[in-house]
C-alpha cells in the first residue's frame, strides 16, 4: 500500500498579540493509500490548522511532513502551491465555485493550472462531471444549481487531477441532511475506486463513514483508532 502522508511531531504555533498559541503539539500521524479517514475535534482543537497542513496551506513551526514522498515542511509557498495542485483535491464546505463559470468550465480550472491543452481539459472534465452524475448539468452556472449539485461540481474538480488525496472540511456544512447523505455516498464511492479520503468534520454521522477516526483535543491526538461503527454503503 505505501504510506501517502507521513506526519511527525508537527508543531505549529501562532502569535496573535503577545499571545502564543499552541495550536498543535507534536502530532505523529502516518495515513496509507487508499485510506479513509475522518479527523475529528471540537472547536479550538486543532483540526482545521491539522488539515491545512495537511493541504499543504500552512507549514508547521516544527516537524516533517512527506507528502506522497516529498518532504513539504520547509517549502516556500510557490513550491507548496504546485504541490497542491498536483497532490490535493479540496472540497469545501462552501463549495469555492466561480458563479460566472459554467460547471464544466469550474472542473477544468485546475487543469489550465496544469498546462493540459484545452480540448484534452474538456475530455476530462466532462468525464468527471459524469462520474459524479452531473452530465446533465455542465453548461448551468453555480447559481442554477442547487447545493448538492454545486458540491458534486466542486468534488469533480478536487478529482479531476488525480490527486493522491482528496480532503474535504466539512463537505456537507451547507446541505440539508438528505442531500448530505447523498454526497457522503458519493465520497464512499470514490474511495471504493482507490482514492485516500480524508474528511474534517465535527459531526459523528459524517464521520461514521470514514475506516478510521482520528480525535483532537487541544492540539493533541487523543484518540487514533479504526471505526468500528463504520456505515456499511449499500450498493
Amino acid at each position: 500500500m505505501g504510506k501517502v502522508i507521513e506526519l511527525s511531531e508537527i508543531v505549529k504555533n501562532y502569535q496573535i498579540g503577545t499571545v502564543v498559541v499552541r495550536a498543535l503539539r507534536a502530532v505523529t500521524v502516518d495515513i496509507d493509500r487508499n485510506e479513509y479517514v475522518a479527523i475529528m475535534g471540537p472547536s479550538g482543537s486543532g483540526k482545521s490548522t491539522l488539515m491545512n497542513i495537511i493541504g499543504c496551506l500552512d507549514t508547521p513551526t516544527k516537524g516533517s511532513y512527506i507528502l506522497n514522498g516529498t518532504d513539504v515542511s520547509k517549502m516556500e509557498d510557490d513550491q507548496l502551491a504546485e504541490i497542491r495542485n498536483k497532490e490535493i483535491g479540496f472540497i469545501f464546505q462552501t463549495f469555492n465555485l466561480l458563479p460566472r463559470y459554467t460547471a464544466l468550465e469550474n472542473v477544468m480550472l485546475p487543469l489550465i493550472y496544469a498546462g493540459i491543452p484545452k480540448a484534452e481539459r474538456e475530455v476530462m472534465a466532462k468525464k468527471t462531471l459524469d462520474q459524479v452524475g452531473l452530465a446533465d448539468r455542465m453548461t448551468h452556472k453555480p447559481n442554477e444549481l442547487s447545493g448538492g449539485q454545486r458540491q458534486r461540481v466542486a468534488i469533480a474538480r478536487a478529482l479531476i487531477n488525480k490527486p493522491s488525496i482528496l480532503l474535504a472540511d466539512e463537505p456537507t456544512g451547507n446541505l440539508d441532511s438528505k442531500t448530505s447523505a447523498d454526497i457522503m455516498v458519493l465520497l464512499d464511492e470514490i474511495h471504493a475506486l482507490g482514492n485516500t479520503v480524508i474528511v474534517v468534520t465535527h459531526e459523528e454521522d459524517i464521520a461514521r463513514h470514514a475506516h478510521r477516526i482520528i480525535r483532537l483535543m487541544d492540539g493533541e491526538i487523543s484518540s487514533d483508532a479504526p471505526n468500528e461503527k463504520r456505515l456499511q454503503v449499500a450498493h
